[in-house]
């Protein structure tokens, strides 16, 4: 499979907190120093309780 936002070959991915790409965990490890992650962490959060199970998220901005 690829990454979604890199398109490197990957083995393993995780939907990223931003969007609803799948992306590799360099990505996803680049993602987490990113000044918003925890603003999209909450929001997802926060639609899941809400039984939003298919949030878009807050968007991401390379």
């Amino acid at each position: 499979m690829r990454c979604d936002r890199c398109k490197k070959e990957t083995y393993s991915t995780i939907m990223s907190k931003f969007n609803t790409q799948m992306i590799c965990l360099d990505c996803e490890d680049a993602e987490k120093k990113d000044p918003r992650y925890q603003e999209a962490v909450a929001a997802e959060l926060e639609a899941c309780r809400d039984g939003d199970f298919n949030f878009p998220g807050i968007g991401f901005q390379a």
